[in-house]
């Protein structure tokens, strides 16, 4: 078993996690529809704490399977990237970036900040798994679907989206290899300019001396020197929002978002649910949760429009 045959593998335990309901906690039905309303807003703050549960039970998962036995385990790192590595004879290590959605909030808010240089032997994925309730906002979690991607097409999607000197640029953390684990800096960060027009102008006229090439992001010590000349001359501020996911524009980030958001569930569409909950129209969500979770998809979607 190779590295890639590691991944692989684990990928495809993972997607058979689709439909799995986890035996983590149990919402309790909510007594009215009042208070099913008022959990339908906070519900989505669960996020977090089964996002960990889910990655404990993940790796769980995947050492239940015999086939990696011969080669090794997979462990959590905690706190540590990836979220679980592959020990064992397996070299490049095999890694797993485990990140939880909870399809009912506004965008998937997981960042993913690590460097593209961390992923040259392309040995770590982002396993990306959409889960909500199984009654919607009461009972157990139920994993809706499942998207493995390799980390490496993530790290550039990001920085390719992001990166646009002299108006936005992505720098790599400094080399910090000689610093304790604890220490050691491994995030990219987005900064946007925040100079005058007459400072833009000029920022520009440094970029277009860098050549034809200038422009495209490259992780390199070279173009890194490069930024950091811009950052150092002129105003620039820290994107606090820089890399998350849903901001990305990943083809394959897309793609699952948009197939979770057309699954059924409860009697409509996953999207339809995030599109009521979000809409703040207190008696037509009343209305559907009054009713069991069961309106007719024609009925939300008039109303909505």
């Amino acid at each position: 078993m190779n590295t890639q045959d590691a991944i692989s593998v684990a990928a495809q335990y993972l997607d058979n996690l689709s439909g799995h309901t986890f035996d983590l906690l149990n919402i309790s039905k909510p007594i009215s529809v009042e208070s099913a309303v008022n959990l339908a807003k906070v519900i989505s703050k669960l996020s977090p704490l089964l996002g960990n549960l889910i990655e404990f039970n993940t790796v769980e998962i995947l050492n239940n399977q015999e086939i990696f036995v011969p080669f090794g385990e997979w462990k959590r790192q905690d706190p540590g990237f990836p979220d679980t590595i592959f020990i064992g004879s397996v070299q490049p290590t095999p890694g797993l970036e485990i990140k939880a959605w909870f399809p009912l909030a506004t965008e998937i808010t997981a960042r993913f900040k690590d460097s593209q240089n961390h992923f040259q032997f392309d040995q770590t994925y982002v396993a990306l798994l959409a889960w909500l309730p199984e009654a919607l906002i009461y009972g157990k979690p139920k994993i809706l679907d499942v998207c493995v991607l390799s980390g490496f097409s993530v790290a550039k999607a990001r920085d390719d989206h992001y990166h646009n000197p002299p108006d936005y640029l992505v720098l790599e953390p400094e080399d910090t290899t000689q610093r304790t684990a604890n220490l050691q800096q491994t995030n990219t960060n987005g900064y946007k300019f925040q100079g005058t027009n007459e400072e833009l102008l000029e920022a520009e006229k440094i970029v277009n001396s860098w050549g034809k090439d200038g422009r495209i992001y490259q992780p390199t010590q070279d173009y890194q020197m490069l930024l950091r000349q811009l950052i150092t001359r002129f105003k620039y501020r820290l994107d606090t929002n820089f890399a998350k996911m849903d901001r990305i524009v990943h083809p394959g980030i897309e793609k699952f978002k948009q197939r979770v958001y057309k699954t059924p569930f409860c009697g409509m569409e996953v999207g339809q649910w995030n599109k009521l909950l979000a809409s703040r129209r207190e008696e037509l969500i009343q209305s559907a949760l009054r009713e069991h979770l069961a309106i007719k998809k024609g009925n939300i979607d008039e109303l909505l429009d």
